[in-house]
């Protein structure tokens, strides 16, 4: 048998509640002419008659019966969805499907998601808080959100934040009882918070720099974690030095309950970028969360692969 029509169906449904093509045609929006033909092809479609009709009233055979009791409450939710992902003019729907690096979430996504779902609340926004390498493309996301080194050449880039360095701090109490590093080669006698690459469950060595000069230093430590707000939580209570992207600390630097050391040595990144694979395939629902994203971060853009 072929599909039946969803739009048949709900008219036949209409008529079955109201028990009246008069009053369902007025719910409907329908002439009763139009409302009476859409029934009678759904019964010669089906091969059974679903309404008694009299000039006086409507009445439900054994076969409307069934098909009331079976088919409405399905129906009903499915029209209550078309309802919910219909766009109205200008209205954008859809959904962006995210990967970002934990550091990304209280700086940015956090602050952002409230603006950019009260201007489009019929987005849906699924996010995949991760630190390892990923594929957009091969593992099916929308978009990401990373440091300018960690993404593909060939991605197209816009910029959400501006150059900010990685910082090494430590608790005042810490460093007054074990001492302040005032070169890279002295962390090796601090106990550090170390960080766990997602990758390779390795420890990440420490990227400091100073003009030409760089230092990758493999600290070591009571703890090693993946999760940034524990490695602050612990800094602050005075377990060791953690090495941190600096809009992360910027509250704690200020009100005193870390201090940042090695200063000269910290080295500084392009900042966070939305990247994604072609301008041209964007969806509705990315072309908004980006256009958002950007005026959120304050920044203008420019077109080509890298925007600045």
């Amino acid at each position: 048998m072929a599909t039946t029509p969803l739009n048949a169906l709900n008219a036949f449904l209409a008529v079955a509640r109201r028990r009246s093509f008069a009053a369902a045609a007025a719910d409907l929006a329908l002439s009763p002419s139009a409302l009476s033909q859409a029934v009678r092809q759904l019964e010669a479609r089906l091969g059974v008659t679903l309404l008694t009709r009299t000039s006086r009233s409507v009445a439900l055979t054994d076969a409307g019966h069934r098909l009331l009791e079976d088919a409405g409450p399905a129906v009903n939710q499915a029209m209550e969805a078309l309802k919910r992902v219909t766009a109205r003019p200008g209205e954008v729907t859809g959904r962006v499907r995210l990967t970002v690096p934990t550091m990304a979430v209280p700086v940015f996504l956090a602050p952002l998601l409230p603006v950019f779902l009260a201007r489009h609340p019929k987005v849906e926004v699924h996010v995949r808080a991760e630190n390892r390498m990923v594929d957009i493309v091969e593992e099916e996301l929308d978009a990401g959100i990373r440091l300018s080194e960690a993404i593909e050449r060939d991605m197209v880039q816009l910029r959400l934040s501006t150059e900010r360095r990685f910082l090494v701090v430590g608790a005042p109490a810490y460093l007054a009882r074990r001492g302040t590093p005032q070169k890279p080669e002295d962390l090796l006698k601090h106990d550090c918070i170390c960080i766990q690459s997602e990758t390779s469950g390795a420890r990440y060595a420490w990227e400091l720099e100073r003009g030409r000069r760089n230092w990758r230093v493999p600290v070591t430590g009571p703890v090693t974690t993946n999760d940034s707000a524990l490695m602050m939580t612990l800094a602050e209570a005075g377990m060791g030095l953690a090495y941190a992207f600096e809009p992360l600390v910027e509250t704690q630097l200020a009100r005193g309950a870390l201090r940042a050391v090695l200063e000269p040595y910290a080295p500084v990144v392009p900042g966070l970028f939305l990247y994604f694979p072609s301008r041209a395939r964007m969806s509705p629902a990315l072309r908004a969360f980006a256009d958002v994203a950007r005026e959120f971060s304050g920044l203008s853009s420019r077109s080509g692969n890298k925007t600045s």
